[in-house]
């Protein structure tokens, strides 16, 4: 599977309005200047968003969008999949038509992996997402320098620490 530039700037688009949604709806113009999207991309993906009502939008001064469900109501694969992003991994994108129009050896292999990604990414939801970069903002603010005095932490994975 090859998760294309459509799949991954709505996942990211979606976790920076599930984090910034809290005092006001977030605009679009915000959310690609946080992440570097190109505006008119992500007006393509909100309007696919916003009919498969994964978002609600608010027009006039102070609108923008909010998410319609609570971010542990929200999976990856849903996001994924409104955006008309595929999770399938076999050459013939699940025709069974993978060699000369014949299903190949492996087709059944590659489908299973494909079944198994979609619901992988169907388990994990933006509130998790949103959980996971608390708890890495937290250690980056907490983490010592690594020439820091006193310092028992380990870094960069080695067993030995630091002053100890």
């Amino acid at each position: 599977m090859r998760l294309t530039t459509k799949g991954r700037y709505a996942v990211t688009a979606m976790l920076d309005l599930a984090i910034n949604q809290e005092a006001k709806p977030v605009t679009l113009h915000d959310i690609a200047s946080n992440q570097e999207i190109s505006l008119s991309y992500l007006e393509q993906l909100f309007a696919r968003l916003r009919k498969s009502g994964l978002v609600k939008g608010t027009r006039g001064p102070g609108g923008g969008y909010r998410l319609a469900r609570k971010p542990r109501e929200i999976s990856i694969a849903d996001i994924i999949m409104s955006v008309d992003e595929k999770i399938d991994i076999t050459r013939c994108a699940g025709r069974e038509n993978c060699r000369d129009g014949e299903r190949c050896l492996t087709h059944e292999l590659w489908s299973d992996l494909s079944e198994k990604i979609y619901r992988f990414l169907d388990e994990i939801t933006l509130g998790e997402l949103i959980d996971r970069e608390k708890c890495r903002d937290r250690d980056n603010s907490e983490q010592p320098s690594e020439f820091e005095p006193h310092s028992t932490r380990v870094v960069f994975g080695s067993k030995n620490a630091l002053n100890s």
